[in-house]
């Protein structure tokens, strides 16, 4: 640690030492106003090799580093004619960008132009002008970029996982804001598989989603209206409502959203105890579901001048209704394959929810100082009402009832600020900056029969943290080098009461560096950094909770955080990125089972437990050409772990790698229709104490169409046409072993959107605290 740290420190003062110059300007339109998000390209002369790059901002602004080679400079935006500037000094001032009418009735794009690129810290891949903005939804759009998958509300980085998303700038606060934007809306999207030191070390991967340029002011509106069938479970429908008003420098929007949804979640379950006597259990559950969710944002933004801006946001969520009626449960218990007992259970679940999230921001510059303020509040309470009516029937015995009844409440109160300060300094550019946030939590959980005992505990948490972040080129190698300090200071209550035992301090540095350097025609990234998994608040409380005669689940107050040295190494030429990963993870957090007593060894306890440390190693290709109106895209996923695991053999390996092969295929129909087919195939394999046994195909459609000039779109899907996305599992857990078969159904549905001078709102409020709610 403390070498890597030198390391960096070496690294930075290298970066300062060194003597480059810089090249600025402004870029504006025909209208005098700033224009955003154009390419500035620095090129050596005569044969336009690339060496340095980067975007204006929001204020129109670049700056890049100059080499000794680089003698002209390309600036380029869609719809404006491209224009070429030979270096002589450092300052270019004011560049006006004409429009170019050609480019305005039809875009045309180059083949032989690379849709994805790296740059700085991300894997860069342009939509405007390719097949990409005609995914659908933003999410549909993040289901095609290497390396991410997204479908259901969920977005994932491969070998990394839940990524934070950020629009514009702006952190994405719900899964529902990837469905209000439109791929047709969207200019690039970046993708950082090893964040650096301005993000929470819990952050693993972040996506950066850049809009095109929205012209306009007044009245602008969008409507979204979405129905899923799930085979069995019937219909799910929503409806949004999108509003926003600008004029000059006000800005206000706002969001109505409602849903009902009717999904459930059939399996099977076997579990295995080999104790003096071979234990087993298996149950058949029965569970559907419906709740109903109602949501409302309102933001106001007002830009004082070109170099103040500041806003606010309220964010509300209530789940009026999250029931789970007459879920049942059959059980059968063997002991030496004897049947020895069996039960019938009928459950009722009613969970009501409400949060509100507030958000104030200021942005704004100073001489050189950009400046980003973000105050946060979170204010959340769940609840979960739960009655078993349990039939047991004991063989040799008379069958009994029983009704058991769990009633609990959890209160969250979070407060966060975070600063962040960026200027130029030494040819390069510095950022850093604090955070600090507060959670109070409490937890409450009553069993009036007494079979589990009551709880009411507290958690106290405080978290400050500082980095510092520079980044600077040298040529054609670009260096972002980073540390970052985290203090968390916990502190665990029962019945108002401190327990020092179970309240406990952690400290930590955490380095990152990337490298960027491009090796002839290729381009190259290489990337360090340490990130941190703290365990979840309900992972850290004591008390057992109930979920079935033979079930009970527990927390775990000693969990320790989690720490991942990653290395990641990636390359993109032309329409090909290959990505490859070294992660070393220090005591992982993982789920386990064990027997609630040596009297019930029958009684599953759920909990989670830190592990060994081990290694694991991620490598994906993708291959992404355009063949006239086909757009196939293939990805070759690889994962392989170095994992030992208890089981009732003793310590065994489970080091079989799992591969994955994903197959998309959009294709532009005429008459404006786009068909994207997807095909997913996955082996057997483990994951860390999870075994994969049986390979998995997955094949999903969707097709869409605009209509009156793209104002109204259609799109339908159809997922799990094949029914085999059920990913049975086994878990190991010493002398235990669980499987886990669910129920795969295949589900149709519809999203219909309609749009009305669809201006979007310029809020840029980042968030702070972030990382706290996430363990929410």
């Amino acid at each position: 640690m403390k070498r890597t740290i030198m390391m960096m420190l070496c690294l930075i003062a290298m970066a300062a030492s060194m003597n480059a110059q810089s090249i600025s300007g402004k870029l504006v339109n025909e209208k005098n106003e700033p224009l955003a998000y154009a390419n500035v390209v620095l090129l050596s002369m005569p044969d336009s090799t690339f060496v340095n790059g980067t975007i204006s901002d929001e204020m129109g602004a670049f700056r890049l580093t100059k080499d000794e080679k680089g003698q002209l400079v390309r600036i380029s935006s869609i719809g404006y004619a491209t224009v070429y500037k030979k270096v002589n000094g450092g300052d270019f001032g004011v560049i006006q960008m004409t429009s170019d009418a050609q480019l305005l009735g039809e875009v045309t794009v180059k083949g032989t132009l690379p849709t994805t690129r790296l740059k700085g810290d991300a894997m860069i891949t342009g939509v405007t002008g390719t097949l990409l903005e005609r995914a659908g939804t933003a999410e549909n759009l993040l289901n095609q970029i290497p390396n991410v998958t997204a479908q259901d509300g969920s977005v994932s980085v491969f070998g990394r996982g839940t990524p934070e998303i950020y629009i514009n700038g702006r952190k994405v606060r719900n899964s529902s804001e990837l469905d209000q934007l439109s791929s047709a809306n969207v200019k690039s999207v970046e993708v950082v598989n090893n964040p650096g030191a301005r993000y929470d070390a819990s952050v693993k991967a972040v996506i950066r989603i850049t809009t095109k340029k929205q012209k306009g002011e007044g009245f602008g509106f969008n409507n979204r209206l979405y129905f899923r069938h799930k085979r069995g479970y019937g219909l799910t429908s929503l409806e949004q409502f999108n509003f926003n008003y600008r004029k000059n420098g006000f800005d206000l929007g706002g969001m109505l959203y409602g849903s009902i949804t009717n999904l459930g979640d059939d399996k099977y379950l076997t579990d295995h105890a080999y104790l003096d006597k071979h234990w087993k259990q298996t149950k058949r559950l029965e569970q559907t579901y419906q709740f109903q969710r109602l949501s409302t944002q309102l933001s106001l933004n007002y830009q004082i001048s070109d170099n103040h801006t500041v806003g606010i946001r309220h964010d509300f969520t209530r789940y009026p209704k999250y029931d789970w009626d007459d879920v049942t449960n059959d059980s059968e218990v063997y002991q030496d394959d004897v049947l020895t007992e069996t039960s019938h259970v009928v459950a009722d679940f009613h969970s009501p929810q409400t949060s509100h999230r507030a958000n104030l921001y200021y942005n704004g510059k100073a001489g050189k100082w950009s400046i980003d303020l973000n105050i946060d509040g979170l204010w959340k309470k769940d609840g979960q009402w739960m009655q078993n009516n349990e039939h047991i029937e004991e063989v040799g015995k008379e069958s009994w009832q029983r009704v058991m009844t769990t009633d609990s409440k959890t209160k969250n109160n979070l407060y966060a600020g975070k600063l962040v300060l960026t200027r130029p300094l030494w040819k390069g550019n510095l950022a850093f900056g604090g955070e600090y946030s507060h959670n109070d939590r409490t937890n409450q959980y009553l069993n009036p029969q007494g079979i589990l005992e009551d709880d009411d505990s507290r958690f106290k948490e405080g978290s400050t943290s500082a980095f510092v972040e520079y980044g600077r080129s040298f040529g054609k190698l670009n260096l972002l080098a980073g540390l970052r300090y985290e203090y968390v200071d916990f502190k665990y209550y029962d019945q108002g009461k401190l327990v020092e035992e179970q309240s406990r301090t952690f400290k930590k540095l955490f380095p990152s560096v990337v490298l960027n350097i491009p090796v002839g025609k290729v381009q190259m990234q290489l990337s360090y950094a340490i990130d941190v998994e703290r365990p979840s608040y309900s992972a850290l409380r004591s008390n057992i909770t109930y979920a079935d005669r033979y079930t009970y689940e527990t927390g775990n107050p000693f969990l320790v955080p989690s720490y991942t040295n990653n290395f990641i190494l990636n390359a993109s030429y032309k329409w090909i990125s290959l990505m490859a990963g070294y992660q070393h993870i220090e005591d992982a957090i993982i789920g386990v089972n064990r027997a609630y007593s040596e009297e019930n060894p029958s009684v599953t306890l759920l909990t989670r437990d830190n592990m060994p440390s081990y290694d694991v190693f991620n490598a994906s290709l993708t291959i992404a050409p355009r063949i006239g109106i086909w757009r196939p895209q293939w990805r070759l996923l690889m994962r392989k772990q170095w994992y030992t695991a208890d089981t009732r053999n003793g310590k065994e390996n489970l080091n079989r790698p799992l591969f994955g092969i994903n197959w998309q295929n959009a294709i532009q129909l005429p008459k404006g229709i786009l068909l994207n087919v997807e095909g997913t195939f996955s082996t057997k394999g483990y994951l860390e104490n999870l075994e994969y046994p049986e390979n998995v195909i997955i094949l999903n459609m969707t097709a869409q169409k605009s209509f009156f000039k793209n104002r109204f779109n259609v799109q339908l899907f159809a997922y799990d046409l094949l029914e085999q996305n059920s990913l049975r599992t086994i878990t190991y857990s010493g002398i235990r072993t669980m499987e886990i078969v669910p129920d795969s159904r295949r589900q149709f549905g519809m999203t219909l959107r309609y749009n009305f001078n669809n201006t979007k709102s310029k809020y840029k409020g980042k968030g702070a605290g972030d990382s706290q709610k996430a363990r929410m």
